[in-house]
């Protein structure tokens, strides 16, 4: 019996959190070094996980199978493809600078008085958050699939609600109704997803006997399994309104930039560039996979709503006073070309949204995690307050020039590839969406570049004067990130090697194959 790579990985973080918890409460440094220890004994395996994969191999690598239900048919069925793998290894990549970037996030308000804030408490839920995810990105039973879909809010929840942004600018009481507003709406917008997923799960038992991912797909395109028409498309809106809540889609959309605007740095980190990739990562492997008929019948709406979401996210950033939310709305439109991708249904369209998932994650991580230390030396979110920052703190301005760079795709950074791919790929089959989504592009460099001119250029105003430059422990969180956005924006080779091939058997799940270009021949 092989050694069980995946359950370990997803197993690790989880019983980090249980040791972090278990810390005295006097203790907060130890806990702070037990969770980060946990998070990089996680990253180490899910390296060990990149390297078994070979990405021209089986679909569903390094496979575990039990019996975990059998009276309900329900299995504990793990399985990597190049798809999970790539965002499995990412989740794993961040936490650990998320965890260094937090590293006083949940410190004691005040060392004379008895309010504090539970240092372990913080780093276990991060610490479950990540077994969550990962555990999403390996399931190949569907209802084990939904369990920590669903289970990870939970945890979620508390990090949103419990240990709020301390630069709200508000009085302590106003901030607490903020936070537990944010964190309520966050809940509630993706339970009612989850929910109606639920019956989306249940229905598809009843109408194929299996949770099983590989044996539905695998009986459908043999022939043995068919679903009415009907039945499959009330089935796939059940599954995607979950996801398009995760992602976040329009008009699904509005709990982000609260729970963004709301919460910690590094737990606004590990909602947009962790926890939402699972509702786009979900849509390429069940709504593709599990419904291809009901996809192909979606994608004219569902591609409208992506343009939309690009457009409608990238103008409301450029009109943002709070520089949080500013990158919340920033990432709504991102998910939109991340969608727009995935039904373009083209291999390009798809490997590009791949590789948007994972060149989001760092660049947004990079560029939110600057914005962290930024507002933690002033206090405050609001870009009004800032001006002439790249004067006293140089190299903070510099980290924050790539990574608002990035975000807007500049050529030579990861983003570039991706978006260039997506695009190529929305033109080759809805030529018209493909236009209008490169408006988006121009919104992009408009929201970033007065982003960064109204806080780093100008008049050093007094208030940010004093303002001292990257730490060595922020250092060390920002340049790997930044490091890895050059490499992958010059050679993001080793990337779509191991994508590429899991979205070419999604091509063929849905049956669909790249338009040819209509060349006229030479007389």
């Amino acid at each position: 019996m092989s050694f069980p790579l995946l359950t370990a990985t997803a197993a690790l973080p989880a019983l980090g959190a249980i040791a972090t918890a278990a810390v005295p409460a006097a203790r907060r440094t130890a806990a702070k070094w037990t969770a980060l220890i946990f998070s990089l004994a996680t990253l180490a395996l899910a390296g060990l996980v990149l390297a078994r994969f070979e990405p021209g191999g089986a679909r569903y690598q390094l496979t575990e199978s039990h019996a975990w239900i059998p009276d309900f048919g329900v299995r504990y069925d793990l399985g990597v493809d190049g798809i999970g793998v790539a965002l499995m290894a990412l989740t794993a990549l961040l936490i650990p600078f998320v965890m260094l970037a937090g590293w006083h996030d949940a410190d004691p308000l005040d060392t004379h008085s008895s309010r504090w804030r539970p240092t372990q408490g913080f780093f276990a839920l991060i610490l479950l958050v990540e077994a969550m995810v990962i555990l999403s990105f390996e399931a190949t039973d569907v209802f084990l699939f939904y369990i920590f879909f669903e289970a990870m809010l939970i945890p979620m929840y508390f990090l949103i609600g419990g240990f709020g942004d301390r630069a709200h600018g508000g009085s302590e009481e106003n901030a607490a109704a903020q936070r537990s507003y944010a964190a309520v709406k966050f809940l509630l917008y993706n339970l009612a997803g989850g929910l109606i997923m639920l019956a989306a799960v249940i229905g598809l038992h009843v109408v194929t006997g299996s949770f099983s991912l590989p044996e539905i797909a695998a009986a459908r395109a043999d022939g043995t399994l068919t679903m009415a028409t009907s039945t499959e498309r009330w089935l796939f809106l059940g599954f995607f309104f979950a996801f398009a809540v995760k992602a976040p889609l329009f008009p699904l959309h509005t709990w982000l930039p609260n729970a963004m605007g709301e919460s910690t740095t590094p737990v606004a980190v590990l909602i947009t560039a962790v926890m939402d990739k699972v509702g786009t990562f979900a849509m390429l492997r069940f709504c593709l996979g599990l419904f291809p008929e009901a996809s192909k019948w979606a994608t004219p709406v569902i591609m409208v709503l992506a343009l939309i979401s690009i457009l409608y996210g990238a103008l409301l950033a450029v009109g943002q006073r709070d520089i949080k939310r500013l990158i919340a709305y920033a990432s709504i439109s991102h998910f939109g070309f991340i969608v727009l991708g995935i039904f373009a249904m083209t291999s390009q369209g798809q490997s590009g949204a791949t590789l948007y998932m994972v060149n989001h994650g760092i660049s947004t991580a990079a560029l939110m995690l600057v914005a962290g230390f930024l507002i933690s030396r002033r206090g405050s979110r609001l870009i009004a307050d800032y001006g002439g920052v790249q004067k006293v703190a140089p190299i903070l301005a510099g980290t924050f020039l790539v990574g608002g760079l990035a975000t807007l795709s500049l050529p030579g950074l990861a983003p570039f590839v991706s978006e260039f791919l997506v695009l190529v790929g929305t033109f080759s089959s809805h030529p018209v969406l493909g236009i209008i989504a490169t408006l988006g592009i121009v919104l992009a460099a408009l929201y970033v570049l007065v982003l960064y001119q109204r806080t780093m250029t100008g008049p050093v105003k007094p208030e940010v004067s004093a303002m001292p430059d990257l730490k060595v422990r922020e250092l060390v969180v920002v340049a790997p990130l930044i490091a890895l956005l050059i490499f992958l924006g010059v050679y993001p080779k080793p990337l779509t090697d191991i994508v590429n091939p899991a979205v070419q058997q999604t091509m063929s799940d849905i049956h669909k194959q790249d338009p040819r270009p209509e060349v006229e021949a030479a007389q």
